[in-house]
């Protein structure tokens, strides 16, 4: 097997809500392990240890809700990046993941020849989607 990368995000305690849209715009198979499958007990028990998405495209999304004791990292900022020539399928993903977000840029065409947009989805996720105009 090839290497891949894969983005991990880390949320506070939305992993579950974020996913299940996740599965909605992009489709595919979602996994999730919560941290009382695994022992923890109480009201963190329901939260998320681990989801993981895979889509039809070959996508792999991860996420996780912050356990009970530790800081959620602010770390530096990541952009999650689609790009390609499909664009009927770009297109709708852009679609799906400005409900409830903010576009900060709009999916229009650039100088570059392609349709390119930035967004922040309703989680606050940073998204990029970079349509291949025709060549």
């Amino acid at each position: 097997m090839a290497s891949k990368l894969n983005p991990y995000i880390s949320f506070g305690t939305e992993a579950r809500e974020a996913m299940e849209f996740y599965r909605d715009v992009f489709g595919g198979e979602l996994a999730v392990n919560t941290f009382g499958e695994f022992g923890m007990e109480g009201d963190a028990s329901e939260q998320i240890m681990h989801a993981q998405l895979e889509t039809p495209s070959g996508f792999t999304l991860m996420a996780s809700d912050t356990p009970p004791g530790m800081e959620r990292s602010s770390g530096s900022s990541v952009t999650i990046s689609l790009s390609g020539d499909d664009r009927d399928d770009l297109r709708g993903y852009w679609a799906r993941l400005a409900e409830g977000g903010t576009v900060t840029m709009p999916l229009e065409p650039q100088a570059w020849g392609d349709e390119f947009g930035m967004l922040t989805d309703r989680f606050g996720v940073a998204w990029m989607v970079n349509v291949a105009g025709e060549r």
